[in-house]
C-alpha cells in the first residue's frame, strides 16, 4: 500500500519551495523503494506554514510545516515510525486557524487534486449544477436571491438582481463573464480558487449560463497568474471531455462553454466595462454607463459579469444551501467572506468566515498582530483604493454597510497591515501616484486629478504651505470622487482622505476630524 502525501502546487507555496520539497520527497521515496502517491492540491491558505506537507492516516490528514527539501527525509522517518517531529502540526483539520473558519467557498481548496474532475465530484462537486439542470431559470435565480449573495468584488451588488435583469433581456446571444483580473494589493483569493478548485468556478459560471440563457462564457485572468491560467484551461478541457461543458451538458437541452482570455497587465481592466473592451480586442478603457452590461455588454449583448468568488459561491447555494448561506452573516451582508490577511502580519493567509467578525479580531486574534512585533498603526481594507483605518476603528464589523458608514469599503476582502513605522503622508501620495499610472485616461478628473494630487502631496510633505495645500487636496479629492467616470478615479480619494482624517500629524497638522472622511 502506497503512502499518500499532499504538497501544494499553489503559487504561494511554489514561491517558498514546494516544488523542491515534492521533488526531494519523490527522490527519497524512490531510493527507499517506498510506494508513494504524491498529490499536488491547492493551498489551505495558511501561508506562514507553506510549504505545508500533509500525509493521509487512518485518523485523517496530519500536517507538517513549513517544510523545506532538507526536512523531507526526517519527516518521512517520523511518518513511517508514527513519531514526533519539530514541524509536526497534528491533524490538519484541528489546526485552530483552520478550525475556526466557515469554509463554504474554499471547502475543497487544499484538499482535492485540482486536475481531477473525479476528485471534485467525490467531494460534492457538480451537485449544484445537476440540481440546476432540473430547475427553471426563475427557480435558479430565486435561490440566488434567497441566499442574499452579493458581488464579492467592490460594490456588493445583489447577484440575483443582476442575473434576473439579463434573464429578462429577451432572446438571442448572451454572455457570462468572470472577472479574474485580481489586481488589488493584498488579494489572492481568486488565484487560490482557480489554482486549487477550478471546477468550482466552472460550475458556478455554468449555472449562471443556464439561469440567464447564455451559451458562452469567458474568464478574464490577469497575465501575472500563469499557474491559474494553466489550471483553468486544464479544468475546462476536462469538463468538456466529461460532458460538463459544451453542447447538451449532462445530456440535457442546455449548452454552455467557456474560454480563458488573458489580460495584458492593466489594473483598469478589473473595472467591468474596461474588461469588456479588452475581451473585444480593444484598448482597456472605461465605458460610460448607462447602458449597463446587463443590457448591452460583451459585443453589445446582455452580459452577466461577476468575479471568481461570486461564481464560486453559487454551487453551494444551488446544492440546496440557499437558506444556510443566508443564515450566515449580518445585516444585508449574507454568507461568508474570504478575507485575505497580508502586509506586516504574523499569520498571513486566507481566512473564510461569516460576515460580522470585527477588524480587531482579524488583526489581533486571527492574524496575531504584526510580524515585526511593533504596534499596529494602520490597516488598509479593500485594495489600494481602500481606506486606512486606525486602531480606534478596529471595532468595525466586516460588513458592507458598516464599512461604508465609516468611509471605507470591504472590496475584495484584502487586509494589509502596517506597523507604527509607516508614513501615512507617503501612503496618501502612493494612492494618487497609483491612480495616475493606472488611469485609462478617458476622463479628466482621474487623468489630471491624480497627477495634480501626487504633486500636491509632495508639497505638503515638503512643508510648502501645508494648510493651503491640504485644502487644495481635499477639493481635488471631491472633484475626483464625484466627477470620475469609474471607480478608479472615484475611489482614489478614499485612502487620501482617510490618511488625512486619522493620521493628520503625518501631514504636519494637529489631530482633527475631516468632514469629508466621516
Amino acid at each position: 500500500m502506497s503512502l499518500r502525501v499532499f504538497i501544494p502546487r499553489d503559487s504561494g507555496a511554489l514561491a517558498v519551495g514546494a516544488d523542491e520539497a515534492a521533488a526531494e520527497l519523490t527522490r527519497v521515496a524512490h531510493d527507499r523503494h517506498l510506494p508513494l502517491d504524491l498529490v499536488r492540491p491547492g493551498s489551505r491558505g495558511l501561508y506562514w506554514l507553506e510549504p505545508m506537507l500533509e500525509v493521509d492516516t487512518p485518523a485523517g490528514r496530519v500536517a507538517f510545516g513549513p517544510t523545506t527539501a532538507d526536512d523531507v527525509a526526517s519527516i518521512l522517518d517520523a511518518i513511517l515510525s508514527d513519531g514526533e517531529h519539530p514541524l509536526k502540526l497534528g491533524l490538519t483539520e484541528q489546526i485552530p486557524w483552520l478550525k475556526r473558519q466557515t469554509r463554504l467557498t474554499f471547502v475543497r481548496c487544499g484538499i482535492i487534486d485540482p486536475r481531477s474532475i473525479d476528485d471534485y465530484r467525490a467531494h460534492g462537486g457538480y451537485k449544484g449544477l445537476e440540481r440546476a439542470l432540473k430547475m427553471s431559470s426563475d427557480a435558479i435565480i430565486d435561490d440566488i436571491v434567497k441566499s442574499g449573495l452579493r458581488g464579492r468584488g467592490g460594490a456588493g451588488f445583489p447577484t440575483g438582481t443582476k442575473w434576473r435583469t439579463v434573464a429578462q433581456a429577451g432572446r438571442g446571444q448572451k454572455y457570462i463573464c468572470c472577472n479574474a483580473d485580481e489586481g488589488d494589493s493584498g488579494t489572492f483569493a481568486d488565484r487560490m480558487l482557480m489554482e486549487g478548485d477550478p471546477f468550482m468556478v466552472i460550475e458556478g459560471m455554468t449555472i449562471a449560463g443556464i439561469a440567464v440563457g447564455a451559451t458562452r462564457g469567458y474568464i478574464y485572468i490577469r497575465s501575472e497568474y500563469p499557474h491559474a491560467v494553466e489550471a483553468m484551461n486544464a479544468a475546462i478541457e476536462a469538463a468538456r471531455r466529461t460532458g460538463y461543458l459544451g453542447d447538451h451538458i449532462c445530456h440535457s437541452t442546455d449548452s454552455f462553454d467557456i474560454e480563458v482570455r488573458v489580460g495584458a497587465g492593466a489594473y483598469i481592466c478589473g473595472e467591468e466595462t474596461s474588461m469588456l473592451e479588452s475581451l473585444e480586442g480593444k484598448r482597456g478603457t472605461v465605458r460610460a454607463k448607462p447602458p449597463l452590461p446587463a443590457h448591452k455588454g460583451l459585443f453589445g449583448r446582455p452580459t452577466v459579469i461577476n468575479n471568481v468568488l461570486t461564481f464560486s459561491a453559487v454551487p453551494y447555494i444551488l446544492d440546496g444551501g440557499a437558506q444556510a448561506y443566508a443564515d450566515c452573516g449580518m445585516g444585508r451582508s449574507r454568507g461568508t467572506k474570504p478575507i485575505q490577511l497580508g502586509g506586516n502580519i504574523r499569520h498571513g493567509g486566507l481566512f473564510e468566515v461569516a460576515f460580522g467578525i470585527t477588524l480587531g479580531e482579524l488583526i489581533d486574534d486571527i492574524g496575531g498582530g504584526t510580524l515585526s512585533g511593533r504596534p499596529v498603526r494602520a490597516v488598509q481594507v479593500g485594495g489600494p483604493l481602500g481606506a486606512y483605518f486606525p486602531r480606534a476603528l478596529f471595532d468595525t464589523p466586516f460588513d458592507y454597510e458598516a464599512f461604508a458608514a465609516r468611509s471605507g469599503m470591504v472590496g475584495h476582502g484584502g487586509v494589509v497591515v502596517f506597523d507604527d513605522t509607516v508614513d501615512m503622508a507617503k501612503q496618501a501620495r502612493f494612492a494618487m501616484e497609483f491612480c495616475a499610472i493606472e488611469s485609462c485616461g478617458k476622463c479628466t478628473p482621474c487623468r489630471i486629478g491624480s497627477t495634480r494630487g501626487a504633486e500636491t502631496v509632495d508639497k505638503i510633505i515638503a512643508g510648502d504651505r501645508p494648510a493651503a495645500n491640504i485644502a487644495v487636496l481635499e477639493d481635488l479629492c471631491n472633484t475626483m470622487k464625484f466627477g470620475s467616470l469609474c471607480a478608479l478615479g472615484g475611489l482614489a480619494p478614499i485612502p487620501v482622505l482617510s490618511a488625512l482624517a486619522h493620521f493628520p500629524e503625518d501631514f504636519g497638522l494637529a489631530p482633527r476630524r475631516l468632514q469629508a472622511a466621516e
